[in-house]
């Protein structure tokens, strides 16, 4: 268990499936979270830990409810492509909201960043975590800006982030991309104690969020020593059943967004 840092954590997203695992794994290293979500949590309240609803629309209600945290985990939001207009609100209006309480808190943010913020680079390249932006929707986009608005509020106010570009964190891997992009709910886990336990960052710090997947070849360097974290599992025991799997649509095994590349593309070249 986890020595509990003096000041609570908020947990945005909390109802949504990695905000329950969070909720679950870090209430059970010991730490004092405060939840949130625009829907209701669940589960039974992990011990240590309180839930309140809260529409990331509502700067006012975000403020109060982040008084006295010391870290704020940004999971919230529009959590898959979607309109334009529906993203617009929780993702950029929302994300805004959880700055200020950073900013007035002196908290650190851990912000639920994507793979699809660089979705349109191709499977054939290695990059590292200072590489372009080239999202794949709005969503991707949403999500670009984030890590924009967290380096800001660095160099104008000294809030520190992590940027965790999720790639695809679900119980286990289901076709021949996620051998590469899994990352293990273990790992995540782990990953967020680090980015909170972690004493100085020192600004933003990004990390890839994949697994240790043999496959894993497109995303090279990140911030990851600084905070002391390497991922422990794996999806390589899945290659056997998921090496076929896949889409069949060239956009889709092109890019490393996926299936999110295809959506609504209309590019003839």
């Amino acid at each position: 268990m986890t020595e509990s840092p003096q000041k609570p954590i908020l947990l945005t997203g909390a109802s949504g499936n990695l905000g329950r695992m969070l909720a679950k794994a870090l209430a059970a290293e010991g730490f004092a979270l405060k939840l949130t979500d625009i829907a209701p949590f669940p589960d039974p309240l992990p011990a240590g830990a309180s839930f309140t609803r809260v529409d990331l629309n509502d700067g006012v209600a975000l403020l109060r409810l982040a008084e006295g945290c010391g870290t704020i985990l940004h999971f919230g939001g529009v959590s898959v492509e979607r309109p334009f207009e529906e993203v617009l609100g929780p993702n950029i209006r929302g994300l805004y909201h959880v700055y200020e309480a950073a900013r007035r808190e002196g908290a650190r943010v851990v912000f639920a960043s994507s793979n699809h913020s660089i979705g349109f680079h191709e499977r054939s390249e290695t990059i590292d975590a200072d590489c372009d932006f080239l999202p794949d929707g709005y969503y991707g986009l949403s999500k670009a800006y984030g890590e924009l608005m967290g380096r800001m509020y660095w160099h104008k106010h000294g809030v520190e982030s992590v940027f965790i570009r999720i790639g695809s964190a679900i119980p286990e891997p289901v076709d021949a991309r996620m051998l590469a992009s899994w990352l293990s709910f273990p790992d995540l886990a782990r990953l967020i104690v680090r980015t909170v336990v972690t004493e100085t960052l020192g600004g933003c710090r990004v990390i890839w969020g994949a697994s240790a997947n043999a496959r894993m070849t497109w995303w090279g360097k990140d911030d990851r020593e600084q905070l002391g974290w390497a991922p422990r599992d794996a999806a390589d025991g899945f290659a056997g059943q998921l090496a076929g799997k896949v889409s069949g649509d060239p956009v889709i095994e092109r890019y490393m967004g996926g299936a999110y590349c295809a959506i609504e593309y209309s590019r003839k070249d």
